[in-house]
């Protein structure tokens, strides 16, 4: 709705200060719900809802996987010195 009445406005505020007074609206949630059409349709440059919730349930994967390949770092590193140890001494 916002694109369409923006044609006929001067600015893209204007044209969602407009909307929102015929909507009954808040300004500011109307303005957000158009920035994340606009993210959406590729006309803005952002992160998508769906990629933002995608990011956020592998965080804690990649903590973990993160971990685990420090403890397999130092786990590494006690083998070697170990083996060191054990070679006999000329």
């Amino acid at each position: 709705m916002a694109p369409d009445n923006q044609s006929q406005r001067d600015s893209r505020c204007s044209a969602i200060l407009s909307i929102s007074a015929k909507i009954g609206c808040a300004l500011q949630t109307l303005n957000e719900r158009a920035k994340k059409a606009e993210i959406r349709r590729s006309e803005r440059a952002g992160v998508t809802t769906k990629t933002a919730d995608r990011l956020r349930a592998l965080e804690p994967e990649n903590r973990e996987l993160k971990q685990a390949n420090e403890i397999l770092r130092e786990a590494s590193a006690c083998f070697t010195l170990a083996e060191l140890d054990r070679r006999p001494k000329s």
